[in-house]
């Protein structure tokens, strides 16, 4: 079972959702899950039942919650969402014949990341056939799987030399983003009409190849000074970024055009065969 047929099983009952756009991820209402895969004619009885049958949900269902604003009869109100990990531990905690598929393919997934692990290239072999099934070209995949190669060996350096994983690692790939496309991340995902798509996968070829560029050479900039933290490594990023943008100037200026395009890989795919054959 894939992620898209796993959320088709929602089709046939309507389940409200919100976007948020600061952590770029979608939450899903609580109640309207648990009515869809139970049936119950009281969903929010059945969820403090299944609360108690399962104490370990209870402890934690402040963390796997959050009340946000959702459209209902009486108007706007605050109800519990949750996002796609928080509705699949709830699911976890649902003895209906409806959630057994989300829970096959959870453990399917769960195994098969286990199996990555402990074998990273099967990671990449994974990510090839999931990225040709959803027609990229060979020389698209390419270049994807060595901005993997190159991005982690750019992770790599930042740790290396202090860098803290999250917000850092995050605002450091903006500033290369920043200076050799024009846009931060965040900006670039919005030119491109994107949501919780990942960035990477709706760039062209010679987007990648710059983004390659600009994060290859904060790398080496990076081995050859050596710096010292977050504080130190944000001229790099800068600098690296720098010489990728130098790069788009001089194509741009042969091309007479911009190379940072709208285009996202929806325009350049053709739709997924087992989309339409369903």
């Amino acid at each position: 079972m894939t992620k898209k047929q796993a959320i088709k099983l929602f089709e046939e009952r309507k389940v409200r959702t919100v976007w948020d756009d600061q952590e770029e991820k979608w939450y899903f209402c609580v109640v309207d899950v648990v009515e869809a895969l139970t049936d119950s004619v009281n969903p929010t009885d059945y969820i403090k039942k299944m609360k108690k049958r399962d104490p370990e949900l209870a402890k934690g269902w402040g963390q796997i919650v959050t009340p946000l604003p959702l459209q209902t009869p009486g108007g706007k109100q605050r109800l519990n969402c949750a996002s796609q990990e928080g509705i699949f531990r709830i699911i976890q905690s649902i003895p209906s014949p409806k959630a057994e598929p989300f829970k096959q393919w959870m453990a399917q997934v769960a195994s098969e990341r286990i199996d990555q692990m402990q074998d990273p290239e099967l990671s990449i072999d994974q990510a090839i056939a999931d990225y040709k099934r959803l027609g990229y070209s060979d020389a698209w995949i390419n270049q994807r799987i060595k901005s993997i190669e190159v991005r982690k060996e750019l992770t790599d350096e930042w740790k290396r030399t202090g860098v803290k994983e999250g917000m850092e690692y995050a605002s450091l790939t903006d500033i290369i983003t920043r200076e050799w496309s024009g846009f931060t991340t965040k900006q670039y995902k919005h030119y491109k009409g994107l949501r919780k798509e990942n960035l990477r996968d709706n760039m062209t070829n010679l987007e990648i190849a710059l983004n390659i560029l600009a994060e290859a050479s904060a790398t080496e900039i990076s081995k050859d000074r050596n710096p010292n933290g977050y504080n130190a490594q944000t001229q790099v990023a800068k600098e690296g970024g720098s010489v990728a943008k130098a790069a788009r100037k001089q194509l741009e200026s042969k091309l007479g055009r911009s190379v940072i395009t709208k285009d996202k890989a929806s325009d350049y795919l053709l739709p997924d065969k087992n989309e339409q054959e369903d």
